[in-house]
C-alpha cells in the first residue's frame, strides 16, 4: 500500500494548536481529487488514520470520524484503537492494521499547512468601587476609589489546512481527497475545545457520504 504518511511541517502541528479553547468558523472545504471512475466504491469497512503531533489529538479526530460512519452504517474503526503512545507511526503499522481488520479503505487525515498569529489581549474596563470615611470636620468624607482590573489575555488566530484523503485497499492508490481550511480564535491557558475535532470529523463524512464513497 502507498500512503501518503509523513508530515510536510514542524514548525506547529495541529496538536498544539488545538490544545486551547477555540472558536472555530468551521471548515472550508476544497476537493482536491474527485473520485475516477475505475475507483472501486462505495466502501463498507474503513480503517481512520489521524496524523498530528500528539497522540490524544489523534485519538479525538479519529474517534469523531468513526462515530459519523457508525451513525451511517459503515464499519469504521480508529486506528487509535489499536495502538498506544509507543507504537510506532510507520506505513508498517498501518498495513497490519489494515490486514486484520480486512479494510477496503484507509482515511488518512494530517496536518499541511498552519499560520498563527498570537498576541496579547487587553482585558475589560476595570471594576470600580468606593469606600467612604468620615473625618474630623464637619460634612466633609475620605473617598478611597479601588479599581480591580484582570490581567490581560493570551489569544492566537489560526488558519489551519488540513488534508484528508481516502485510498483505496485494492488499488492501493488514492480514489478522493480534500482539503478544509478552519480560522481558529483562541485564548490560552483554558483547556482543549473539542468543537474543532466535531467540526472537521462532520465536513469529513459528509463529503465522503454526498460523493458516493461509503455504502449505505
Amino acid at each position: 500500500m502507498t500512503l501518503a504518511f509523513y508530515w510536510q511541517r514542524t514548525l506547529l502541528l495541529l496538536g498544539a494548536a488545538v490544545a486551547l479553547a477555540a472558536c472555530s468558523m468551521g471548515p472550508q472545504i476544497t476537493r482536491t481529487l474527485q473520485v475516477p471512475e475505475s475507483a472501486d466504491t462505495p466502501y463498507d469497512n474503513i480503517l481512520v488514520i489521524a496524523l498530528f503531533s500528539r497522540f490524544d489529538s489523534r485519538r479525538r479526530l479519529e474517534g469523531a470520524v468513526v462515530k459519523n460512519l457508525s451513525d451511517l452504517g459503515i464499519d469504521a474503526v480508529a486506528s487509535t484503537s489499536l495502538m498506544n503512545t509507543k507504537t510506532p507511526v510507520t506505513r508498517q503499522t498501518f498495513v497490519a492494521m489494515v490486514d486484520k481488520l480486512d479494510s477496503d479503505a484507509v482515511l488518512v487525515t494530517q496536518l499541511v499547512d498552519i499560520d498563527s498569529k498570537a498576541a496579547m489581549k487587553d482585558s475589560a474596563s476595570p471594576s470600580t468601587g468606593y469606600n467612604f470615611r468620615p473625618t474630623y470636620y464637619f460634612n466633609v468624607w475620605e473617598v478611597e476609589l479601588r479599581e480591580y482590573v484582570e490581567p490581560q489575555s493570551f489569544q492566537v488566530k489560526s488558519s489551519i489546512v488540513v488534508s484528508t484523503e481516502l485510498y483505496s485497499v485494492l488499488s492501493r492508490e488514492a480514489v478522493w481527497a480534500i482539503q478544509s481550511k478552519s480560522e481558529i480564535v483562541a485564548t490560552g491557558g483554558t483547556g482543549e475545545n473539542f468543537e474543532v475535532f466535531l467540526d472537521e470529523a462532520d465536513a469529513i463524512v459528509k463529503h465522503l457520504s454526498g460523493d458516493g464513497l461509503i455504502a449505505r
